[in-house]
C-alpha cells in the first residue's frame, strides 16, 4: 500500500446510539497523534446537524441509530454537499447493509472488532479519500463478484414492456395504463399479450407476483 499523507489534524465526529461506545471511542482516539474529536451524535438527526455545524474531516458512523440507519446519514450529508468522509464502524456485516453504505458513498466499512491500529489507519486513510474495508467485508464483496450473475425473466422485456408490467403490478387498469403511458387500449392489450407470453404467465396476478419476486415493484 502506498504511504498515506497524514493531515496536520483530523477532526472526527463519532456517531453511535450508545453513549458508552461514543465515550470509549473518544478516549481511544484522543490518545492518537493528529486526531481531534470534533463532537458526538447519537441519532441520524443529530449526526446531520453536527456534521454541518462542526464540519469534521471524518464521520465515524454506526449503521443502526434510533431514528434511522447510517445510510440515511450518508445520503443526507451528500445531499448537503458536506465534504466529510464517512467510515462505517458497526457490528453488522450483512450484504444489504454493506452495499447500501458503499453505494451511498461511505469511504470505509469496518466492524467493531477492528484493532485500534487498523481503526486509526482507516480514519487517516479516509481523510485522504482512500477506502478501507474490514477483511470480513472484503471477503463478502469478493464472494459476490465471484458468483455468476443471476438472470431474470424480466430481462427479456423491452423498456416499454417493463413500464407496462410495472403499471400492472401497481394495480392499474388497462385504461389507466393507456392514459399514463400515452397509449391506446388496444396497444396496452397487445403489450400485455406479449409480456404474458415472454414471462410464460396467463394472468395479471401471476405477472404481478413475478414482478415483485424480481424486484420490479415493492409489495405494499
Amino acid at each position: 500500500m502506498s504511504e498515506i499523507r497524514v493531515l496536520p489534524e483530523i477532526r472526527v465526529l463519532i456517531v453511535d446510539d450508545h453513549e458508552l461506545v461514543r465515550e470509549g471511542l473518544t478516549l481511544l482516539l484522543e490518545e492518537a497523534e493528529g486526531i481531534v474529536i470534533a463532537g458526538q451524535a447519537g441519532s441520524v438527526a443529530q449526526a446531520v446537524v453536527q456534521a454541518q455545524t462542526l464540519q469534521p474531516d471524518v464521520v465515524l458512523l454506526d449503521m443502526m441509530l434510533p431514528d434511522g440507519d447510517g445510510v440515511s446519514v450518508i445520503q443526507q450529508l451528500k445531499a448537503k454537499n458536506n465534504p466529510a468522509r464517512v467510515v462505517v464502524l458497526t457490528s453488522f456485516a450483512e450484504d444489504e447493509k454493506i452495499r447500501g453504505a458503499l453505494q451511498a458513498g461511505a469511504t470505509g466499512y469496518l466492524l467493531k472488532d477492528v484493532l485500534r491500529h487498523d481503526l486509526l489507519a482507516a480514519i487517516r486513510a479516509a481523510a485522504e479519500g482512500i477506502s478501507t474495508l474490514h477483511p470480513v467485508i472484503q471477503a463478502h464483496l469478493l464472494q459476490q463478484l465471484s458468483q455468476p450473475k443471476q438472470t431474470s425473466p424480466l430481462d427479456m422485456l423491452t423498456e416499454r414492456e417493463h413500464e407496462v408490467l410495472k403499471a400492472v403490478a401497481e394495480g392499474r387498469s388497462n385504461k389507466e395504463i393507456a392514459v399514463s403511458l400515452g397509449l391506446t387500449l388496444g396497444t396496452v392489450k397487445g403489450y400485455l399479450n406479449t409480456i404474458f407470453g415472454k414471462l410464460n404467465v396467463v394472468s395479471r396476478t401471476e405477472a404481478t407476483l413475478l414482478a415483485i419476486r424480481h424486484g420490479l415493484v415493492t409489495p405494499n
